[in-house]
């Protein structure tokens, strides 16, 4: 009686060719995301243009705002997760389905947390804000909850066409959107409307609504939407929507555990006052921009293990996580000597005003060592998350964020009287034990045999 031959090894690839095809994906990924946050940060510009009471309105609405819309994220990350592990195990075929369970549950899911973002004013003085600030501040968190259900679809239809390897369609749409966004940023902030930061948050929610009818487009026209499946009929489709469920709601919660941190700081700094929050925002706001490169590499070691977990590599899933690892912290190492030395015209393309600036140029300063451990716990989440590590990671992210980082920013910055530098090495701290504790534990999934989700 024959035997059957065993399956063959996956070929093993030289670092180059990981190091070449992590940066092919990557960097369609970071221009998407970046341009993600260049409306963020055009409309941080233009508020601070505007005054720093407009300023600070903007960077009150927009914590909680990003709260909600990353909870969303976190829910549709298993979209990727699938749509990668499905295509490397070679059932391209089936990926169409995963898209579009995706994409209605990004609408339903967007649809209820802009209903709950919608007392923005109530939300506001319930964290303990200014009532000033709070009625300005709430007045822009109802204009970004009318873009929630296009931003949560959106990200649905990219992170489906990022797990098959399709990254560029998000970069160019981005880039589209920003003109798309400054044009009505004008219209609705100086011109005809005068609405101040309202009218940036309206703005930026209906660029989102013209993005997400723009990728739709896209993946409905495409020339390989055949093969797939966009278009098939929709089987299992309730044993497909426990996956997703199954991934995507511990994936919100540790999406949750991280912004909780930066949205406990950006409350505590609401408590210090107009000017430090100003200053804050500006640091947290060109942090941000900057930690696009490291969502980027994220993605594409996530996609990149996902793929290896499907064809049952195990060297190629460790080999994927660690050149991301590599790569993202060669880069944010190089970058420092920017943010070190150049602080002072950065924050002069955010404000005028002295007061805010002797508050947001040393925060960058200690931005840079941030950014540093940001990125490496960033792509090793991302790594976790393509190998479907999710609730181990989301009780790593917890000790880090929530029984360190949330402490120690509030005793630093006002228990210690430090202020917005007090906020900003708590954060640091947080970041470099979740940095720790995850690298940690991929090296434990690295040597363990493979499980595809």
């Amino acid at each position: 009686m024959a035997t059957a031959a065993p399956a063959a090894e996956p070929q093993r690839l030289p670092l180059r060719d990981h190091v070449g095809r992590t940066l092919r994906l990557a960097g369609p990924v970071m221009a998407s995301r970046a341009g993600l946050l260049v409306m963020t940060s055009v409309d941080t510009i233009m508020c601070g243009r505007a005054g720093a009471e407009e300023l600070a309105y903007y960077g009150i609405s927009l914590a909680p705002s990003l709260s909600f819309m990353l909870v969303g994220i976190g829910l549709m990350m298993g979209v990727v997760v699938l749509t990668a592990q499905t295509d490397g195990a070679g059932r391209p075929h089936e990926c169409g389905r995963i898209w579009r369970l995706g994409l209605i549950n990004g609408l339903v899911t967007g649809g209820l947390f802009g209903l709950a973002m919608l007392p923005g004013e109530a939300i506001l003085v319930a964290l303990g804000q200014d009532p000033a600030i709070s009625r300005g501040g709430g007045d822009a968190l109802r204009m970004f909850a009318y873009g929630m259900p296009a931003m949560l679809a959106y990200t649905s239809t990219t992170l489906f066409l990022e797990g098959i390897g399709r990254s560029t369609p998000g970069m160019v749409i981005t880039a589209v959107a920003n003109l798309v966004n400054l044009g009505l940023n004008w219209l609705l902030m100086f011109g005809l409307f005068e609405m101040g930061a309202s009218g940036a948050a309206l703005a930026t929610s209906l660029t989102r609504w013209f993005m997400l009818a723009t990728i739709v487009a896209y993946v409905l026209l495409m020339a390989a939407r055949d093969g797939y499946g966009v278009l098939a009929p929709m089987r299992g489709y309730w044993r497909l929507e426990r996956k997703l469920v199954r991934l995507g709601w511990p994936l919100a919660i540790s999406f949750l555990m991280e912004h909780g941190a930066f949205f406990a700081a950006a409350t505590f700094a609401g408590w210090l006052g107009q000017i430090p929050l100003a200053g804050y925002q500006v640091t947290l706001n060109v942090m941000a921009l900057i930690y696009m490169l490291a969502i980027g590499l994220s993605t594409a070691t996530g996609v990149r293990v996902g793929n290896a977990v499907g064809r049952r590599d195990r060297h190629g899933l460790a080999s994927a996580g660690w050149v991301g690892l590599g790569i993202g912290v060669a880069i944010m190492l190089a970058l420092t000597p920017v943010l070190w030395f150049a602080a002072p015209p950065i924050v002069g393309i955010y404000t005028s005003d002295p007061a805010v600036a002797a508050v947001a140029v040393p925060g960058l300063g200690i931005a840079a060592w941030i950014l540093v451990v940001d990125a490496s716990q960033g792509i090793m989440v991302g790594a976790l998350r393509g190998a479907a590590d999710i609730w181990v990671t989301m009780g790593l992210q917890f000790v880090a964020f929530w029984v360190l980082g949330i402490p120690i920013c509030y005793w630093l910055a006002h228990v210690q009287d430090l202020g917005v530098a007090g906020l900003l090495w708590g954060l640091f701290t947080a970041l470099l034990a979740s940095a720790i504790l995850l690298t940690g534990r991929f090296q434990v999934i690295a040597r363990r045999d493979i499980r595809a989700f």
